[in-house]
């Protein structure tokens, strides 16, 4: 059997001395009890993390196609792979404003991956 919520209508279960919706006591006698709402906080973005996942992402990107410019003729140039594991990261964040980031991090792979390639020899 369901305690149904005089104040909302809301079907409770029957052990429940309180509503689950709104906190209107289901059995009388009981006073309403005092709840604390709290507010979702907007988090901060930690500015310093961000400036390191850019510098790791721009040396990593962009570090294959200088290694090749440098050393002509190695197999270095595939550091610049790993150049999009930074911006996979930031993309997998629940907050839009670092996905955001994670955005220009991968554009920014994309082109240091797109230089080393055109360095390849045909």
């Amino acid at each position: 059997m369901t305690r149904i919520c005089k104040n909302c209508n809301f079907e409770n279960q029957d052990n429940y001395d309180y509503c689950a919706k709104c906190g209107t006591p289901l059995v009388e006698g009981l006073s309403p009890k005092t709840f604390i709402v709290y507010k979702n906080v907007e988090t901060t973005i930690n500015k310093k993390f961000l400036i390191i996942s850019y510098l790791i992402t721009i040396i990593f990107s962009f570090g294959g196609f200088v290694i090749d410019l440098i050393a002509k003729h190695t197999s270095m140039g595939f550091f610049s792979f790993f150049g999009f594991f930074m911006p996979f990261f930031l993309l997998q964040a629940k907050d839009n404003r670092i996905k955001k980031h994670g955005v220009v991090q991968l554009l920014l792979s994309f082109i240091g991956f797109l230089l080393f390639i055109r360095t390849l020899p045909l």
